[in-house]
């Protein structure tokens, strides 16, 4: 055991990339299409779909919350871990992407597993039930993070699981002049994120740095940070 932490590199990551299973030809397909319809390329990478995975069966997730659908790589990666019978609700604002991601879903091997929900986050996540989630990943527009965080303390379960991308604000974290708009907004939500009473969290080094927490209400109720 070290006792300094490992520097992760560039050469790390190929590491990993190289040793985890690929995505598939259909996921494969799905981002050339994507492409092709002019969605963003701004997609979760498969060694973070397969780490995402993993987490989501150790926890025995049936129910998955998603804000940000984009084109539906990332929830139709989730729904590939869940049991018979579970569903991926995943929320997204436009039109053309919940679209193009109802389509791929439907072509997939998770059809009917998939529910896209058209709408703002904000508007959407308040009228889903408390409790009636065991997991939420949250890959949407960074200002709007804190207020979907929030909601989805409600929504996902005592003792869920909560994935949130981006926590490296595409690489840029640490730039003193970030050339991309969103990225205040990620340095002020990590800084939040690291706050709350509820929940038991941790970046993960993989993709572009992604939050892993555990709802643990009794921590809140006891007023320990």
């Amino acid at each position: 055991m070290s006792a300094e932490p490992t520097c992760v590199t560039a050469r790390h990551f190929d590491y990993i990339r190289e040793r985890t299973v690929p995505e598939d030809s259909f996921l494969a397909d799905l981002k050339a299409a994507a492409l092709v319809a002019h969605i963003p390329p701004i997609w979760i990478s498969p060694e973070q779909a397969a780490f995402m995975r993993i987490l989501l069966r150790a926890c025995a997730a049936k129910e998955v919350l998603e804000v940000g659908t984009l084109a539906g790589y990332s929830a139709i990666a989730m729904a590939r871990a869940l049991p018979p019978g579970g569903r991926v609700r995943t929320i997204e604002l436009l039109d053309a992407h919940a679209d193009f991601a109802e389509e791929w879903v439907g072509r997939s091997d998770v059809a009917g597993r998939v529910d896209v929900l058209r709408g703002d986050g904000a508007d959407v996540l308040p009228t889903l039930g408390t409790d009636s989630a065991d997991a939420c990943f949250l890959d949407a527009d960074k200002a709007g993070y804190p207020l979907y965080l929030q909601e989805c303390l409600r929504i996902v379960r005592p003792g869920g699981l909560f994935l949130i991308d981006n926590a490296f604000a595409f690489g840029q974290l640490f730039d003193e002049n970030p050339t991309d708009p969103e990225v205040p907004a990620v340095r002020a939500f990590n800084e939040h994120m690291a706050q709350v009473p509820a929940l038991e969290s941790v970046i993960v080094p993989v993709g572009d740095g992604l939050w892993v927490g555990v709802s643990v209400p009794e921590r809140l109720l006891a007023g320990n940070g």
